[in-house]
């Protein structure tokens, strides 16, 4: 089911803001995939990124949140395409998978990140031993998650209006 685009009320606490933004800024990703058709949604228009597609960066974003949350906070295997070592980018390369089916991914992946984050207390560090990244407390790698999810809602916001003209922020 889509997060809402509502932003977290002004006075509410640490936890209930930084969860709020990020879930602001996925309902974002998925509003500017909202009407897109699958050739659009894996169409390059940035010619010196060509893997940075709609479908492209919803992957991408959708295995940031497998890294950051399962990975490096819970100390789960390294598993998943943007551990390959092989193919730059691995994670980006979508051809033929459905926006529908990527899309279904990063929701189910991102209600598993809020499980993970309501469990732990946002002082509680990272347990994977084989990256330095691990070191970091939940506070940062939420705040990390608000900046790479922006990040990327802002490329969505371009790719979006090159694509097909839709423009809107919020």
């Amino acid at each position: 089911m889509p997060i809402p685009r509502v932003r977290p009320p002004f006075d509410a606490d640490e936890r209930t803001q930084l969860v709020g933004w990020l879930d602001t800024q996925r309902a974002i990703v998925q509003w500017k995939c909202e009407g897109l058709s699958e050739e659009d949604a894996h169409r390059s228009v940035l010619p010196g990124s060509p893997l940075m597609t709609m479908a492209g960066i919803v992957s991408h974003l959708r295995w940031t949140e497998q890294t950051w949350f399962e990975v490096l906070f819970l100390g789960r295997p390294a598993t998943g395409p943007q551990f390959d070592e092989e193919h730059e980018d691995a994670d980006m390369r979508v051809e033929g998978v459905p926006l529908e089916r990527l899309l279904a991914e990063y929701d189910q992946q991102c209600a598993l990140s809020n499980e993970i984050i309501a469990a732990h207390p946002l002082e509680t560090v990272g347990r994977h031993p084989d990256f330095r990244s691990a070191q970091a407390s939940l506070r940062w790698m939420l705040i990390h998650m608000v900046e790479e999810t922006a990040r990327h809602a802002g490329h969505m916001d371009a790719v979006r209006e090159l694509l097909d003209g839709d423009k809107g922020y919020y």
